[in-house]
């Protein structure tokens, strides 16, 4: 593989056009492999097989296999090769086949990945993407259905994106690429079947601030991945009982934007934080501690927050759903902070909520 060379990448389709998740990162890659010939991807399964979720399907037939990598199955191994190869000018995709994985990996991403640039006095970044799926709600029980991301959001020199709309999918890789940090994308393994019209036009999209999926004036509901249909889903039924819900999807994990949290929260003066993660040391509790230190006076009801429950992921479908943020759970938190609480036995499944301390 030459350093060097690039070619410009396809022209964008003239019309929108509807494609799934999986599809829209596959393209992604696509066109940073074709646009950069220091791009690769390496990982377990990548190629000959097509990723374990189907996203890198066809490219090894591609892209030949110095540019698809299928790796051995040692984490440590292949993301410390993926670290290296960053360090030599490349630009490597390494893909992490579950979220738990990436904890045999763990010594490469927070003492090499994250903290060479810092120890070699600027001397050596480390512009690597790793991608992984996250999350759970697919039957895989609890060694596959983790929600690491606020792990990974709480150690300095990394970048963490969460991706939850079709749009985001397509055109997130590029900046992450482009970064001369590291940076880790996290897809909820629920959304790879979703579909949704990719605008013509989309893209290029802001890795440095959060969206407002929709506006609302009541409360604020605060979340990421793939809790951003659930969130949704649960503002659409609270505008049946007359709440109006703001949705704010986070989408980069670290940094957090602060601004964009605070600025809809002063809007509504209410806020429920939804996080796949367990409550205890999460993201939503790192954002209501945020929003209590800079918005204080901004709130008039104890912030909420839907969280998982504090237990090993269950096998079972209804007990892994009950063990989940749920729209009921998010609608239930809602109205609680604009006071309108439901009846005792409303909650329904997914209603592992309370107020943050």
């Amino acid at each position: 593989m030459t350093a060097t060379h690039t070619r410009a990448a396809e022209p964008a389709a003239s019309s929108d056009r509807k494609t799934t998740y999986r599809e829209a990162m596959r393209e992604a890659l696509r066109e940073a492999l074709r646009s950069d010939e220091r791009v690769f991807l390496m990982g377990e399964d990548v190629g000959r097989y097509g990723g374990c979720f189907g996203v890198s399907l066809g490219l090894l037939e591609e892209f030949g296999p110095e540019r698809i990598r299928d790796a051995p199955l040692s984490e440590s191994a292949f993301v410390g090769a993926g670290i290296g190869a960053a360090l030599a000018g490349m630009r490597p995709i390494v893909e992490i086949m579950t979220v738990n994985f990436s904890l045999l990996a763990l010594d490469q991403i927070l003492n090499n990945a994250a903290t060479l640039l810092h120890m070699s006095g600027g001397q050596l970044p480390v512009p690597i993407v790793i991608r992984m799926t996250t999350g759970a709600g697919r039957q895989l029980a609890a060694q596959h259905s983790h929600s690491l991301e606020g792990w990974y959001a709480h150690i300095p020199g990394l970048r963490v994106l969460a991706p939850a709309t079709i749009t985001d999918a397509r055109h997130m890789l590029a900046p992450a690429l482009a970064d001369p940090d590291p940076v880790l994308i996290f897809e909820h393994g629920s959304l790879y079947n979703a579909s949704a019209e990719l605008p013509a036009h989309s893209g290029p999209v802001d890795i440095d601030h959060a969206a407002v999926r929709r506006p609302g004036t009541d409360v604020s509901v605060i979340t990421y991945g793939g809790s951003l249909p659930k969130a949704l889903a649960a503002a659409e039924d609270l505008a049946g009982v007359g709440i109006s819900a703001e949705v704010v999807d986070l989408r980069t994990l670290r940094p957090l934007d602060d601004a964009a949290i605070g600025d809809s929260v002063a809007r509504t003066h209410r806020a429920v934080v939804v996080d796949e993660g367990w409550r205890t040391g999460s993201l939503a509790a790192e954002i209501s501690a945020r929003l209590t230190e800079q918005h204080f006076y901004d709130l008039d009801a104890p912030i909420e927050r839907v969280c998982s429950a504090e237990v090993p992921m269950p096998y079972a479908r209804r007990l892994e759903e009950a063990a989940l943020p749920q729209p009921a759970g998010i609608v239930a938190a809602a109205r609680r902070a604009v006071g309108q609480p439901m009846p005792a036995d409303g909650d329904g499944p997914g209603a592992v909520a309370g107020r943050a301390s």
